[in-house]
């Protein structure tokens, strides 16, 4: 569990988070969404260590990692899994050295366990048969699934995913999105997403915080999003006609 406690974030004079309070459970896929601008790539920021929060707690199981000295942050990093944009996969690594490098920089095992480690990861995404092959030789969707792979290579307790589904089309987006949401089960881990997918919000959102100009203006699951009566939200979630249309058209059938 990652719990957030008054944090704030300000860069000079301009405040860019105020007062956040949240909580991210251990075994559920939580999402962070918002406006571009609205404060909530800051605020992934802030929770994995890239920025210092101006003030607040940011609590790792208890943990405090505002006030951690610099060799307690590395040992947490290391039970920190990544999933960024784009894939960020090495273009001259095969897809089984890219899953191996986080082994190869922390694991104490030999080559043998970790190539078996890194063939288990890729066998969990469906993508053992892709080992030799390189990040161009494969679709984007399969780059992101080696990025999984990768990402839990070290059997990670907290996993970040920053716009997974980024340039992807809708169906492999629910691949990505479900695989994400089927592992944070599987591996009981704390998995935060910055997404604004809203087919991942509607899809796997089971704890979900809208962030409008710094603030937490709402905070509730995928179910609580179709009776908010929060303007900002439902304009934000809902932003065609259609989608309003169908979200009335369900809230009348309730």
């Amino acid at each position: 569990m990652i719990e957030l406690q008054g944090v704030h974030k300000s860069f000079g004079d301009k405040s860019v988070l105020i007062d956040i309070n949240a909580r991210f459970d251990t075994g559920r896929t939580n999402l962070i969404i918002g406006q571009s601008g609205s404060g909530k790539t800051v605020l992934m920021k802030c929770i994995v260590g890239l920025l210092t929060p101006t003030r607040g707690q940011i609590l790792y199981d208890g943990r405090d990692f505002v006030t951690m000295s610099k060799r307690e942050r590395t040992l947490l990093r290391r039970e920190m899994g990544m999933i960024f944009q784009s894939a960020a996969l090495f273009d001259s690594m095969t897809v089984l050295e890219n899953v191996m490098f986080p082994l190869d920089m922390f694991s104490a095992d030999n080559l043998v366990d970790r190539q078996r480690r890194a063939r288990q990861c890729l066998d969990r995404v469906n993508l053992l048969e892709a080992e030799r092959k390189f990040p161009d030789e494969i679709s984007g969707g399969m780059q992101k699934r080696v990025a999984i792979a990768r990402a839990i290579a070290l059997n990670p307790r907290y996993l970040f995913c920053d716009e997974p589904n980024s340039g992807l089309d809708p169906r492999t987006s629910l691949v990505i999105d479900e695989l994400i949401h089927s592992i944070t089960q599987e591996y009981q881990m704390t998995t935060i997403m910055n997404t604004h997918d809203m087919n991942s919000v509607m899809g796997i959102g089971e704890s979900i915080i809208f962030i409008r100009e710094g603030h937490q203006e709402w905070t509730g699951t995928k179910a609580d999003v179709l009776r908010s009566h929060n303007e900002h939200l439902t304009d934000f979630i809902f932003a065609s006609n259609l989608l309003k249309e169908a979200r009335q058209a369900l809230i009348a059938k309730q």
